[in-house]
């Protein structure tokens, strides 16, 4: 079985996240999102809230599945029986970063990391930004899923 991870904060999960995710879902037989905990980084939305968000916009891909972790994505890869990271690219600074990582996780565990580049319509797109114009009230349709927008303008105006 192919089976990959995609990692990260999803706080909250971008349609550019979901572009990759449904992409990797079609080129996999099983792609696992792997929502990063960060006892260090305040977020807006709790590890549980977001892989609920995360289950409830990846529903229709019947190869997706949610989990989490913490520490080394390695690591979790090991635990898992996962041999590759999909990661997607918005523009050339992510390479520069990612591209440290991808020949990091290689060296330490030969995990593969295989890239994506990004919609050009959510190439511009990040979940601190997405944050960012919804506190300000700012209309985020069409750069969420849509559920959840209803989400998003709840805990903004809750903060």
């Amino acid at each position: 079985m192919r089976r990959v991870v995609c990692p990260g904060s999803f706080d909250p999960v971008t349609n550019g996240h979901l572009d990759i995710i449904s992409r990797a879902s079609r080129l996999y037989d099983e792609v696992v999102v792997a929502v990063l905990i960060n006892i260090t980084k305040k977020s807006l939305f709790t590890v549980e809230e977001r892989m609920e968000m995360l289950r409830e916009v990846t529903a229709e891909y019947g190869n997706v599945r949610v989990d989490r972790f913490h520490g080394l994505l390695v690591d979790f890869c090991e635990t898992n029986g996962i041999s590759a990271v999909v990661k997607g690219l918005r523009a050339v600074s992510d390479f520069d970063y990612e591209m440290q990582m991808a020949q990091m996780n290689y060296s330490m565990a030969k995990v593969e990391t295989m890239f994506m580049t990004t919609n050009p319509l959510y190439s511009f797109l990040s979940s601190s930004l997405i944050r960012e114009v919804a506190k300000y009230g700012g209309d985020v349709s069409g750069l969420v899923p849509e559920q959840v927008i209803g989400k998003l303008r709840a805990r903004v105006a809750e903060s």
